[in-house]
């Protein structure tokens, strides 16, 4: 009992410098909406400053300590303004990944300064030993204890009391509003990221006296100050702290009862960003002053005969390299491997990952076993890592079915760190006896030697076969139809939903190839020597790696190679050797700086330019065979169209509660095949909620949706969509990273159960259905089928919006706002057409509008609600004449107005 109670007291003590960290974290979100993974980087550089002063110049502790806080604080103000400022209109990956370049940039000084070796760093806080309850304490941990106390304390008061707490939560709130109040967000982020920079640089002081002076140490605490933060929802401070010291007291229980599971008080953390996120089930807001633009994508075309001279080329020079230059091709084609398993994963799927050494290192852990435990061959050890780690791959995705954004990389890098902790550093696991990793020996393909060691050249000729080999099957990924729902997904999860696509397969799809590909280069890493070494797959390279993806562009194939010559022991620094000797040393903090300035500049990376080029040489070249044009559409498009299959929707005492508030209330409604309902109502009246509700976009809290014979109450959206029912936004939620035929083809190509393997191999896409080639001439689409989105009118958007919910060929169209924004001329064209997809499709419309000239003329049978109730249900005229309506919706307007 003694033991438990010492144990909980040092852990105590521990959690106070979690919360701490966890404090300044959480003082960044509140000013300015950022997560700033560079935390613990900014926190270690001002711990460094102190101890330099200190140790090397004599200073006095508390006047250095003084010194690395302001130092601290000094960074977070330059972060603020000189990286995170000049991306508020960039995509939420990109801020992240700014962050990220940050904690590249001072990890890289601080070991090209200093080393990564531990030093043991004398504190200032009372250490004489306390007896509490029997048990015996350092005095320090009391100290630290109270001092997160009284910090949290004064913190909760400023913010909660104070005029700048109070314009702090105003602009976290709403920018806009706030600014025309007088606050300016600017001002107000950058004082809370000096503070919460401060509060990294104090906590780093305080907790080397206990932890060492590392590099890697006081980086790798951002894992527990995030765990705090999460507990806390990025905004209590008490409830921060009580994380942080629940999490302390877990981790040194565990230290003294769980050490014999290796890595278990490590990944305490972990657990509760698992628990916290998973059980929360949305993604962390990102305030965004402007609207987000992701990175942009390459078309995954591949010109047959460039890239076998390029392939030619590279054997040759392999065959002619030396050993050295050998082995930095074998880097670069290797870490090239990991990188475009994020191109896979973040560029096309939009899913923030910092799985990819992990995934790496787990491919290699099973090939490794498997060469030396079972003595299976080369290409069977290879393929045993690759498939046997898609199955991680998969369960690193299970947190993508709920979370995204910087959750779902807070996550992944939570899990990498934990497989690492538990396994690759657990030696019972990861080694052989007389060996410092897993013996494999040296390697031989089909009866050949290929040895790493002895025959460099051939091993590096292998690794270049085997990337081109995966890069190809990424590029068939991206034109076949699986890559269209990937970016479907990464563009909207909302539309690609709505449009059948089944978003948690397509995420977990891109998991699983991810992890194959890294597996690939993870075993191909170990095997280059008669070890497989699991040093070279620490967690936290998956940061650098995202770095490098971006450098070099994430969403074109092109990229992973630019960006993994801007790393150490790869081929760029060989060159940068010959150019200046001893450049390799600082090829890391050279690939953050180039980060920063990528981000700031280009955010497409240098794929992006090579990319432009390919286009306009593309654009001098007739149309590539199979192309879909204009006149194509016009020939082709035949006169009659396959009518819709008769599917009434009836919608039976449908409610919707959200809280204490009714939405809708009771509603039932019927649409018949060929027959076109309207549903209007004043603001808040419910119509959106009622469409939202039948689509599954919203859970009912009771009622039936009957799709012909069928109860689809309780199906997913997806499942609903492809049973029959489509539906427009009134936000419109196009795909922008499309072009319209890509958009249309996102809504009609319906892959069969194996294409998710065989887009592997070949991607494949029909010809469009008869009825999509006409919804396009009748939407007017035929000239602008290669336009991207963001090039349209907003009257073309709108239109598009309809033709794609149209091209899902549904039974039942559910029309939210169709005219919003348009002009009369166009309002009446889209009236007419929908008139026609009711009685030439054979489509029924649910129509929600509130331009009540069109509604009255274009419908058969209109449906009123008022906050949420039905009032009235008749053919437009009996409507027209209905006092009740005229009172609660159209008011003192004459019947004659609505004619």
């Amino acid at each position: 009992m003694v033991d438990i109670l010492r144990f909980a007291l040092l852990g105590l003590g521990l959690g106070a410098l979690y919360a701490l960290t966890a404090h300044g974290i959480v003082l960044v979100y509140r000013g300015s909406g950022v997560l700033n993974l560079a935390h613990g980087a900014i926190g270690m550089a001002g711990a460094y400053v102190q101890w330099e002063l200190a140790t090397r110049h004599g200073m006095p502790y508390w006047p250095a300590a003084a010194c690395g806080v302001l130092g601290s604080a000094l960074l977070g103000v330059l972060t603020h303004l000189l990286v995170l400022r000049p991306l508020r209109r960039a995509s939420s990956p990109a801020r992240l990944v700014g962050t990220l370049a940050v904690f590249i940039v001072l990890t890289a000084i601080a070991v090209t300064r200093y080393g990564d070796s531990l030093q043991l760093v004398p504190g200032r806080l009372p250490t004489r030993l306390l007896t509490i309850g029997g048990a015996t304490v350092s005095e320090d941990r009391v100290w630290l204890l109270g001092i997160a106390v009284a910090v949290t304390a004064v913190l909760h008061l400023l913010y909660r009391r104070t005029l700048f707490g109070l314009g702090t939560t105003a602009v976290a709130e709403n920018e806009h509003t706030a600014a025309a109040l007088g606050w300016s967000p600017d001002l107000v982020a950058t004082v809370n990221w000096a503070l919460g920079s401060a509060f990294a640089g104090l906590t780093a002081i305080l907790i080397v006296p206990v932890i060492g002076l590392s590099v890697t140490g006081l980086t790798t605490l951002l894992l527990s100050a995030l765990a705090a933060a999460l507990v806390g929802g990025f905004s209590s401070f008490p409830v921060t702290l009580a994380g942080g010291l629940v999490i302390g007291l877990v981790q040194s229980e565990l230290t003294r009862f769980g050490s014999d599971v290796t890595g278990l008080a490590t990944s305490v953390p972990f657990l509760f960003i698992a628990l916290v996120l998973v059980a929360r089930g949305r993604a962390l807001p990102l305030r965004g002053t402007f609207l987000e633009r992701l990175p942009a994508l390459g078309t995954g075309r591949v010109r047959p005969v460039p890239l076998a001279l390029a392939v030619a080329a590279g054997l040759v020079l392999v065959s002619l390299s030396t050993p050295l230059w050998a082995d930095a091709i074998t880097n670069t084609l290797v870490l090239a491997l990991i990188i475009l398993s994020i191109v896979v994963v973040t560029g096309y799927a939009g899913q923030v990952s910092l799985a990819a050494y992990a995934l790496a290192g787990t491919g290699a852990f099973i090939a490794g076993h498997a060469a030396a435990d079972w003595g299976w061959p080369f290409e069977l050890a290879l393929l045993a890592g690759v498939l046997g780690t898609v199955p991680i791959g998969l369960l690193f995705a299970l947190p993508a079915v709920r979370t995204r954004g910087v959750n779902l990389a807070i996550i992944t890098l939570g899990l990498g760190t934990t497989l690492e902790a538990m396994v690759f550093q657990n030696t019972d696991l990861s080694t052989t006896p007389g060996s410092d990793g897993i013996a494999v020996g040296g390697q031989r393909l089909f009866g050949v030697s290929i040895s790493g060691v002895d025959h460099p050249q051939r091993y590096a000729a292998v690794v270049l076969g085997l990337f081109v080999a995966a890069a190809l099957v990424v590029a068939n990924v991206r034109r076949g139809r699986t890559g269209r729902r990937l970016i479907a997904v990464r563009a909207n999860e909302r539309a690609a939903a709505a449009l059948g696509i089944d978003v948690r397969a397509a995420k977990l799809y891109a998991f699983g190839l991810s992890a194959a590909i890294a597996a690939l280069a993870g075993a191909l890493t170990g095997f280059r020597s008669t070890s497989v070494v699991f040093a070279d797959f620490a967690s936290f390279g998956s940061v650098t790696a995202l770095g490098l993806a971006v450098i070099g562009g994430v969403g074109y194939l092109a990229g992973p190679l630019f960006g993994a010559t801007f790393a150490a022991g790869t081929v760029g620094a060989r060159f940068g050797d010959l150019v200046l000797p001893g450049l390799s040393e600082w090829m890391p903090l050279i690939g953050g700086i180039i980060l920063i300035l990528t981000l700031v500049g280009n955010q497409d990376g240098i794929g992006k330019g090579l990319g432009t080029q390919a286009a306009g040489v593309r654009r001098r070249l007739p149309a590539r065979l199979g192309a879909v044009t204009a006149d194509t559409v016009r020939d082709e498009a035949t006169e009659t169209v396959p009518r819709a299959a008769p599917l009434p929707l009836r919608v039976r005492d449908l409610t919707v509660r959200y809280g204490g508030v009714v939405a809708v209330d009771g509603l039932s409604l019927d649409v018949g095949p060929g027959r076109v309902v309207g549903l209007i109502g004043p603001n808040g009246a419910g119509k959106t909620s009622a469409i939202d509700a039948v689509t599954g976009f919203t859970r009912t809290t009771s009622g039936q949706v009957l799709l012909g014979e069928r109860d689809i109450s309780r199906l997913p959206v997806h499942r609903r969509a492809a049973a029959g029912l489509s539906r427009s936004f009134q936000s419109l939620e196009l795909f922008e990273d499309m072009t319209v035929l890509d958009n249309l083809y996102a809504a009609c190509d319906r892959p069969g159960r194996w294409a998710y393997l065989t887009d592997l191999i070949r991607p494949g896409s029909r010809p469009l259905p008869p009825q999509v080639r006409l919804a396009i001439r009748e939407f007017g689409l035929q000239h602008g089928l290669d336009r991207p989105v963001g090039d349209l009118s907003y009257g073309e958007r709108r239109l598009l919006a309809i033709a794609r919910a149209v091209a899902a060929s549904p039974s039942v169209l559910l029309l939210d706002e169709p005219a919003a924004g348009l002009s009369d001329d166009e309002t009446r064209e889209l009236a007419h057409l929908v008139r026609r997809l009711a009685e030439e499709w054979g489509m029924g419309v649910l129509l929600v509008e509130h331009d009540v000239d069109m509604v009255m003329s274009v419908c058969d049978q209109v449906v009123v609600l008022d906050f949420g109730r039905l009032i009235r249900t008749g053919t437009p005229e009996e409507v027209r004449n209905d006092p009740a309506v005229r009172a609660a919706y159209l008011g003192d307007l004459e019947p004659e107005t609505l004619s």
